[in-house]
């Protein structure tokens, strides 16, 4: 599966170089494909550092072969964020992979697998903006490829920004917990469950945290130095049936 993926990313390559039959449908599935294998590879990443870092069960769980029919949650992990990709083009790797905790060397190395997530979708956001910073790939030359790559590195970079916040369910909690107090966590227990859906109602719906959450993902992007129209008319294109 994960090689068919990557099979259906090229075909979306080539198709947008190439500038072949519709140019939304080609950014649709160069766009789709890609944020597909970054998911896999996001949670590749954690499995892998845990297998570094001791939990060496990840291999019997099938972690470390790139399937992502093996992840223990596939509606969590990819159904949930292509959801969001197509609603409101928010990227947001889901939790996959059971990490055994308990085998870890330290704080430290359980921290580290939390963070090796978020870290994968910073290099992916490079690889597909850095063409685009340097002048290597422009609108000019490639007017449907320049856009389809600058609004799949703008995926990676709001999925980054999610996962680094400090809020249960995310990396960025993940890479806090370890070193937190057993009384705070025992005080957040209960609202464990509800913290991201009210993150997600109040990125769409309350205007500070609407206007801080973007402005995060903009800061980002202006160390790419990127024409800052270039995703927006990226996802005017991947949304082909509009």
């Amino acid at each position: 599966m994960f090689l068919a993926t990557v099979g259906l990313f090229a075909v979306g390559a080539v198709l947008c170089v190439g500038e072949i039959g519709s140019a939304g449908f080609a950014v649709f599935l160069f766009v789709v494909a890609g944020w597909i294998v970054s998911l896999i590879f996001h949670e590749f990443a954690h499995a892998y550092t845990a297998y570094r870092g001791g939990d060496v069960t990840v291999v019997d769980k099938g972690y470390l072969s790139l399937d992502p029919r093996l992840y223990a949650d596939p509606l969590t992990s990819i159904a949930f964020p292509i959801f969001l990709v197509l609603a409101g083009g928010i990227g947001l790797p889901g939790g996959a992979v059971w990490i055994n905790r308990g085998l870890l060397r330290s704080r430290g190395t359980a921290s580290m697998v939390s963070l090796a997530g978020p870290a994968t979708n910073l290099v992916f956001a490079a690889i597909c903006l850095l063409p685009l910073s340097i002048g290597l790939i422009d609108r000019s030359s490639f007017p449907v490829l320049a856009p389809a790559l600058a609004f799949l590195g703008f995926l990676q970079v709001t999925a980054f920004v999610i996962n680094m916040l400090p809020i249960p369910g995310l990396d960025g909690f993940g890479a806090l917990e370890p070193h937190l107090p057993r009384e705070v966590l025992v005080a957040i227990a209960p609202i464990r469950r509800y913290a991201m859906m009210v993150l997600f109602v109040a990125i769409w719906f309350v205007d500070p945290v609407r206007d801080g959450f973007w402005s995060l993902i903009r800061t980002v992007l202006d160390l790419f130095a990127i024409d800052p129209t270039l995703p927006f008319d990226g996802f005017a294109l991947f949304r082909f049936w509009e």
